[in-house]
């Protein structure tokens, strides 16, 4: 009788909150965790994690010094990797970050790259406006998946974000380093000193704000960074 009221009670759970897959909308099955396994194969991933010469190194050839740099996913306009980013940044949908982060760094401890031997996980900050209109950093989740799995430790107290810039979107690579400059702040210094840290943001497209934020930091203290993101526009 107690067996059958919690799968009655289950079953109008199930009805009213679907557990949908966040990338097509399919029903997960009861082994399957934010994304389904049909969409896990299907995700268009880099493998940028695999080459020093993969486009977004090459994007910050000249501008920084990254140890490395690499993005999970292959963002397009239309397709399940922009659904997963809407749901993330606008469906109030946290666990998407965290388990692509959790994804993410599974694939970086099976190729044993640089990204596995890091100090500390830092996402890029928002403004506490923005935090405050969102109700949450997508970054943070992303960075809490990935940290989970490589055991490396993770914080979003260690930079600000003092100024409250506009949208990057519509703006060419001038015009987004101007929204940026100037921007970050390090809460406390010695958290760096002589780190492996990996910056970590959602998506990559000009790469202006991490330069931003990166440059914040080893400006003035002497660290190894490196970049990962869940997705490259690039």
């Amino acid at each position: 009788m107690y067996q059958s009221a919690k799968m009655i009670q289950k079953d109008i759970l199930n009805l009213l909150y679907p557990n949908l897959c966040a990338a097509c909308n399919a029903y997960l099955s009861e082994n399957e965790q934010v994304i389904c396994i049909s969409c896990e194969l299907r995700l268009p991933l880099t493998h940028y994690h695999l080459s020093q010469e993969n486009p977004i190194m090459k994007k910050f050839w000249g501008r920084l010094p990254l140890l490395h740099a690499a993005s999970f996913y292959l963002f397009l306009k239309t397709g399940r990797v922009q659904q997963l980013m809407h749901q993330l940044k606008y469906r109030n949908n946290t666990m998407v970050g965290e388990r692509v982060g959790q994804l993410y760094a599974q694939q970086l401890l099976n190729d044993e790259v640089v990204f596995t031997q890091a100090d500390l996980i830092i996402p890029i900050p928002l403004h506490y406006k923005k935090l405050r209109q969102r109700g949450y950093n997508q970054s943070d989740y992303f960075a809490k998946g990935l940290s989970e799995k490589l055991k490396i430790p993770w914080s979003n107290l260690l930079l600000e974000k003092v100024v409250n810039t506009d949208s990057q979107t519509g703006k060419n690579r001038i015009q987004r380093w101007e929204n940026v400059e100037n921007v970050f702040k390090v809460k406390e210094s010695n958290a760096f000193i002589d780190k492996h840290v990996v910056l970590v943001d959602d998506v990559v497209t000009t790469g202006s704000t991490l330069e931003a934020c990166a440059y914040t930091i080893i400006n003035k203290w002497q660290c190894k960074l490196s970049v990962l993101t869940i997705a490259s526009a690039i």
